[in-house]
């Protein structure tokens, strides 16, 4: 499994060559650095940790001073790891870029949903409202918890109801990446990736049976503006 880390720009469209509008997320890629790699001998598992994007020193603990300073490196504020053997060809203080994925590739990518504060049951968990007519006391009401008479006769966890939405960890599985580009540092995903502008994300090899499917061969408006 190949992995990557970085941040969400925004969306934009792109067109192919057959004139097919293709909504896509930028995501800004700066060089990833391997700061560990962990085996089954000595963690128990296999994988790579990637740090992207430098931390300011003051702001830095030793831990982490101690921890990147093993791999010639500065902290980082986004750490993670990409489990498997996937990447060990990469040793400890190298750079991964942008170009480890390739157009056509299939990917998971991970990120933390944008907070949405305390909402309904209606907007929270898409819970049916209630009779709509005059008279009725019921419109948007959490309704029965079905508890009478049973044992335990308690609210068990996960119940629909009112709470906290979004600002959760989520993974949008199977996007196609449509474009690399190791010199700009970007990539181009096929549709929408969880979390808002900024935020942090990790791209994955997808865990579907499709790993990959032909290029799209994207129309170059640059080429044009210059003639």
């Amino acid at each position: 499994m190949k992995g990557l880390l970085g941040r969400k720009v925004g969306m934009t469209q792109v067109f192919s060559e057959d004139g097919l509008l293709i909504p896509v997320t930028v995501i800004e890629v700066q060089p990833n650095v391997v700061l560990q790699k962990k085996t089954l001998q000595s963690d128990g598992y296999s994988a790579v940790q990637l740090g992207v994007e430098d931390k300011k020193s003051n702001r830095a603990i030793k831990p982490e001073v101690g921890h990147a300073q093993k791999a010639n490196a500065n902290v980082k504020r986004f750490v993670a790891e990409i489990r498997g053997e996937g990447m060990f060809d990469y040793e400890v203080g190298q750079e991964v870029k942008a170009d480890v994925f390739a157009a056509g590739d299939m990917i998971d990518v991970v990120g933390t949903s944008k907070g949405k504060g305390y909402t309904g049951a209606v907007v929270r968990n898409n819970q049916a409202l209630g009779p709509r007519s005059h008279g009725s006391g019921f419109h948007r009401g959490l309704g029965s918890m079905a508890t009478g008479g049973r044992t335990p006769g308690r609210i068990f966890k996960g119940s629909v109801m009112a709470g906290q939405h979004g600002g959760f960890t989520t993974t949008n599985r199977n996007l196609e990446v449509i474009k690399t580009d190791a010199e700009k540092n970007y990539i181009l995903i096929k549709g929408n990736v969880p979390g808002p502008k900024r935020g942090f994300v990790i791209m994955k090899t997808t865990t579907k049976r499709i790993k990959s499917r032909p290029a799209t061969t994207l129309v170059d408006l640059t080429a044009a503006k210059e003639e």
